[in-house]
């Protein structure tokens, strides 16, 4: 059921957002050097590797590019129109395409990018039964990752120590819980997300889980 939702939910949005999707990439075209589209390995279901593809937020930088390492949200390099299509989250509409494909999900965990396997326990790799996603509880709880993560000197060692663990443990959570009307409710949870109009606990159940959001937000201007 949830392959097929995927399928035809995605197909639609294709067909109903390609004026947008062709407005957006004339000026993303037009504002900067650079492809339209930004394409980068990741994982889905069983570890498969596969090409997710986004809007160009960010002037190109074949460095970056290749080490793949987490930036401030208020980096120098993000264009204009990127920060704006990042806040929007309209820099992840091509990703329908990875939808109707079958690399990724509507409701998934974030697709992981290959060389952070090797953080992951046997335990924590069970994520990748399920397809990646666009969204997901740890998603939603991490609306405002990039301004946490603006916070900190070293955004690559605080992703990797604190917040990557956390949301692992998120989507384990989403894993044991998975439906399709929990699907259907964190799709509409997430669009009210960026209106601030939903909150966490509205998300997840388990208010322990919740509690170690505050706690990685209490390390930040200490430990990192």
């Amino acid at each position: 059921m949830k392959r097929t939702f995927d399928f035809i939910v995605s197909g639609i949005a294709l067909i109903c957002f390609f004026p947008l999707i062709i407005i957006i990439g004339i000026i993303v075209k037009a504002t900067s050097k650079g492809p339209i589209l930004f394409s980068q390995k990741r994982l889905t279901m069983g570890m498969k590797e596969f090409n997710i593809y986004k809007f160009r937020s960010m002037e190109i930088n074949k460095t970056r590019e290749s080490e793949a390492q987490q930036i401030k949200g208020d980096s120098k390099e993000i264009t204009k129109i990127g920060k704006f299509l990042r806040k929007s989250k309209l820099d992840e509409l091509p990703q329908f395409w990875n939808i109707f494909v079958g690399d990724m999900s509507f409701i998934g965990p974030r697709p992981e990018l290959p060389r952070r396997l090797k953080y992951y326990d046997d335990r924590q790799k069970r994520i990748f039964e399920m397809r990646s996603g666009i969204s997901s509880p740890a998603s939603i709880v991490f609306s405002d990752e990039e301004y946490l993560i603006s916070k900190v000197k070293d955004p690559e060692k605080f992703y990797i120590e604190q917040i990557m663990p956390y949301k692992i443990e998120l989507n384990l959570y989403y894993l044991k819980n998975q439906s399709f009307f929990y699907d259907i409710w964190l799709i509409i949870a997430t669009f009210l997300k960026i209106l601030k109009k939903v909150e966490n606990t509205q998300v997840i159940k388990d208010k322990k889980l919740l509690e170690g959001k505050k706690e990685i937000e209490k390390k930040i201007g200490k430990e990192y």
